[in-house]
């Protein structure tokens, strides 16, 4: 059923026209009391006892068979300094089940995007949320005006839901424009998140109830790095963290001179993209999507890697060999390969592999492509994954936001934004949360981390996130906790409905097991 809470706001809104239109005869009482009547409707819940601005309304959602009531709070809370001064105000969106019984039981998440510079609204409107922006069932774009459904996947029966902004993204902001920089840094935001969480489980009496993190891209650099912080800074463990399409160490992703490890961990999507468009020789294009992924993996970590290794020391006809084997993997021609020393960049290859089309391959999802419009470019000059869904993203929130959540401000929402120069604090070195993550895991034996991978993901590649976890600092009875879920898609996997079905699945069993007490 499309859009059914607003579809209901109208026939209400209608009535109450009708029945206004019809007390024109009536008593003077009458037409107070039909007045006094539509304006309850529509007049949402304002919370005035703070410097905090908030908005509730009440919602119902069907999730299989099972009818959730729930409050949605639209607002902001107020981080400030140590003489009381607020500093900034964080917008956020939260979900909580009516009638859920015990909060101690019921598990709470905190959910955020990347960027830096990102809003909340990708898992919001894409995964998590009761509603979800609806697009092919495959993912792909639909033309203008857009429109949201009834997000049966919702995680809601699982847990009560609160979407956090950081400062420069939706509505929040700093007090003072120029301070916004104290906020634009891998601690700054670390710091400033983690008190919006250490705020919000207190004044809503939540520190009894298992809590969890969800992160998608750098948001999921932020959880790790909130790991640490909510620990250190306010001793709260929490139960558990998911991570979707995940970088916690920037070296497996950065390509630059000295540092050859990103070109091997590529490799098995580069793999993957010339599959899916059908630019692998014919023995190979017959087989299923796992065993190219096999024979790249197997490839990428044993004789590319050598290659790389060894450099001009490469015999020639071992250089040859690879050369021939790396073009037969990734659907590019033995000339470019050479040409490229083997290392081949992203935008390159998304530049390349289409060229006779005229084509270029998204960063974001490399299912995507669109016409180019200089056929010679030599680098990517747009992400198409990108192109097909930010703007069905950011009309239907605006609109949501206004019609269902009842919350006004004229300020722009900012679905991206530019945060400036981001400080991340690394000494000319790579951030490398993983560290902070593994020495969470240490000190709480009981925090589970669950990662969602796609297998067309060109900005956070899933063998990427593989080798981060198998050299996580960890015991190993501790990887235990980690459990890798793979996915057909790409950065946002859920945009694809059977891999969404799927990641629902996995993370309600994820939760509902991290939120367990361990047996005495």
């Amino acid at each position: 059923m499309l859009f059914l809470p607003r579809l209901i706001g109208l026939v209400l809104v209608s009535g109450s026209c009708v029945f206004a239109q019809a007390a024109d005869s009536a008593s003077p009482e009458a037409k107070k009391a039909v007045e006094k009547k539509a304006g309850d409707e529509e007049k949402p819940k304002e919370d005035k006892k703070s410097d905090d601005k908030t908005v509730h309304s009440e919602h119902s959602l069907q999730i299989g068979a099972q009818k959730i009531e729930y409050t949605a709070t639209a607002g902001t809370l107020a981080l400030k300094d140590a003489e009381g001064k607020t500093t900034a105000d964080i917008f956020y969106i939260a979900y909580t089940k009516k009638n859920a019984g015990d909060a101690a039981k019921r598990p709470l998440t905190f959910s955020f995007n990347g960027g830096p510079g990102s809003s909340s609204v990708w898992l919001h409107m894409g995964l998590l949320g009761p509603k979800r922006v609806k697009l092919r069932d495959d993912g792909f774009a639909v033309p203008p005006p857009y429109e949201l459904v009834e997000n049966e996947y919702s995680l809601l029966d699982e847990t009560d839901l609160v979407f956090i902004d950081p400062v420069g993204t939706g509505y929040s902001r700093a007090t003072k424009p120029e301070d916004a920089k104290n906020f634009y840094g891998l601690n700054e935001d670390t710091r400033s998140v983690g008190e919006f969480i250490r705020l919000y489980v207190t004044k809503n009496s939540r520190w009894p109830s298992p809590k969890f993190l969800i992160g998608e891209s750098y948001g999921t650099t932020r959880a790790a790095a909130l790991s640490g912080e909510l620990l250190e800074a306010h001793r709260m463990n929490l139960n558990g963290i998911m991570l979707v399409s995940t970088v916690l160490n920037f070296q497996t992703i950065r390509g630059a001179e000295g540092n050859d490890l990103p070109y091997i961990l590529f490799l098995p999507s580069y793999a993957a993209t010339a599959w899916y468009h059908k630019k692998l020789p014919a023995d190979l294009q017959g087989k299923p999507l796992p065993a190219i992924l096999a024979e790249a993996e197997a490839f990428a970590t044993g004789d590319f890697s050598r290659a790389l290794l060894l450099g001009a020391a490469l015999p020639k006809d071992e250089r040859a060999a690879v050369i021939k084997k790396m073009a037969r993997l990734t659907g590019l021609s033995e000339k470019f390969v050479e040409a490229a020393s083997l290392r081949v960049p992203l935008s390159r290859f998304n530049a390349e592999l289409l060229r006779d089309q005229q084509l270029v391959l998204g960063r974001f999802d490399s299912r995507y492509t669109s016409y180019v419009r200089d056929p010679l470019s030599s680098m990517a000059e747009r992400d198409p994954s990108a192109d097909a869904v930010f703007s069905a993203f950011a009309a239907t929130f605006n609109h949501y936001i206004r019609t269902d959540l009842k919350f006004e401000d004229d300020r722009p929402y900012n679905i991206l934004s530019s945060v400036g120069k981001w400080n991340w604090d690394a000494d000319n070195q790579y951030v490398n949360v993983a560290e902070t993550l593994a020495e969470s895991m240490s000190t709480n034996p009981f925090l589970k981390v669950h990662v969602s991978n796609g297998y067309f993901d060109m900005a956070t590649p899933y063998f990427a996130s593989r080798y981060t976890f198998n050299n996580l600092t960890v015991h190993p009875e501790l990887m235990k906790n980690v459990i890798q879920d793979d996915y057909t898609a790409g950065h946002m996997m859920y945009l694809n409905v059977p891999d969404l079905k799927k990641q629902k699945d996995d993370l309600a069993k994820f939760i509902r097991e991290a939120s367990v007490p361990p047996a005495k």
